[in-house]
């Protein structure tokens, strides 16, 4: 068992390992002010979509603050938006649908210089080279609804997740150039989850408000994180470095979903990474699917449950064996962590599992912090354990600086 001073060390230099992971506050505003741009361009009063109100907004990682740097720093950053449309022509087809916004992009030379030809399944990718890719997933959602999600996210236990449904295109859909009502087009709740995943991080009112405010057209830069948001961060972390490129890698929605549902109000962060890890399978259904003949493995969209987000698992059945591969090799990385005592002991045993680099920032940014509770005469040493930190009865004189690499 940790004591209470090693539960706060351990979720300190936690934290500061979830910082060094953290896009930065440029790398955000540069996101925000590129997709505003193309948010303008489709709703100006010269586009055909204008009567539409099309509206670009965040979803994924982006809108839920667990985004992450890649592994190679110079590889791009992945953001996934909606654009929102209230309505369409009658007439419009999923194809046509995606062909318009398409098309208005295209219109203006230098979005027409970013997309990538041809589209995706779903969405249009437009590629900022060297800094991000932003893939826009064109959607119908009925008029008023931005009204009905700001209530949604200001409400604290908001549990009508089907009123922030939105219709989207789907190339892979028998009716993609044949259907023209939205309500027999493909169902997607990008909001909805996002409601879901604040109220299972949030708090208290004040943190569930900061958290809200990630949905808004220009969302605010989350310095300061939730347990569970840096809970999700560390995993797809030790996920990305343990797959090392491989395709068949967990996804992040699964690892998301499952830690969002095995969280339980932990404000200390090693608790919630420790109870996570040892209980997120206990999630994962076993449901017997009429269709297919046969039970296999369901990890629900909390707000779906008829969603499967391990439904690839049945076509890719590696993608099954690799998460359960992973999710035994994160809890042996996190039980060989909390078995180590002293600081370079720690450093050495997540240097493999999470990456050298942010590690090693890591743990320098946490001896500056020891450094600077040092000369304000806040730091303290917990008996018998040697631990030094805002916690202990021992408060330790100045001394020249320490807890830095070299």
């Amino acid at each position: 068992m940790l004591t209470t001073e090693q539960k706060q060390q351990f979720s300190n230099i936690l934290e500061e390992l979830g910082k060094s992971l953290d896009i930065t506050e440029e790398q955000h505003k540069k996101a925000v002010k590129s997709y505003e741009f193309v948010g303008n361009w489709l709703a100006a009063d010269d586009s055909l979509l204008a009567r539409y109100k099309p509206e670009i907004l965040p979803q994924g990682s982006f809108m839920l603050g667990t985004m992450i740097k890649p592994v190679v720093e110079d590889d791009e950053l992945d953001i996934d938006l909606v654009c929102r449309l209230e309505g369409k022509q009658p007439y419009w087809t999923q194809y046509d649908l995606k062909q318009k916004v398409g098309d208005r992009l295209k219109e203006h030379g230098t979005i027409k210089d970013l997309l990538k030809i041809p589209d995706g399944r779903r969405c249009w990718t437009l590629d900022y080279k060297g800094d991000f890719h932003m893939d826009v997933l064109p959607s119908i959602v009925s008029s008023g609804y931005r009204m009905v999600l700001e209530k949604a996210f200001a409400s604290t236990g908001w549990a009508d997740f089907s009123s922030l449904e939105i219709r989207i295109t789907d190339k892979k859909r028998k009716d993609y150039r044949t259907e023209t009502l939205p309500e027999r087009w493909l169902k997607s709740n990008p909001f909805g989850y996002g409601i879901w995943f604040a109220q299972k991080a949030s708090l208290s009112l004040e943190k569930r408000v900061l958290l809200s405010k990630a949905v808004q057209p220009v969302p605010a830069y989350q310095k300061e994180k939730l347990p569970l948001q840096r809970v999700v961060q560390i995993l797809k972390r030790h996920r990305d470095m343990w797959a090392d490129g491989d395709e068949h890698k967990p996804i992040s929605i699964i690892i998301t979903t499952l830690a969002g549902k095995a969280y339980r109000k932990e404000t200390s962060i090693i608790e919630a990474l420790i109870n996570v890890v040892n209980s997120m399978e206990n999630y994962i259904e076993d449901r017997y699917v009429p269709e297919l003949g046969k039970t296999i493995k369901w990890i629900a969209n909390p707000v779906n449950e008829e969603e499967n987000f391990a439904d690839k698992w049945v076509e890719v059945p590696q993608k099954q064996t690799n998460f359960y591969k992973w999710l035994e090799q994160v809890k042996a990385d996190i039980n060989k962590m909390t078995q180590r005592r002293g600081l370079q002991m720690i450093q050495e045993s997540l240097e493999k599992p999470f990456g050298e680099n942010v590690v090693r920032k890591a743990f320098s940014t946490y001896g500056d912090n020891l450094l600077k509770q040092r000369e304000s005469g806040t730091l303290k040493m917990a008996a018998g354990t040697g631990i030094l930190g805002s916690t202990g009865r021992t408060s330790v004189p100045q001394h020249k600086p320490f807890g830095k690499n070299e």
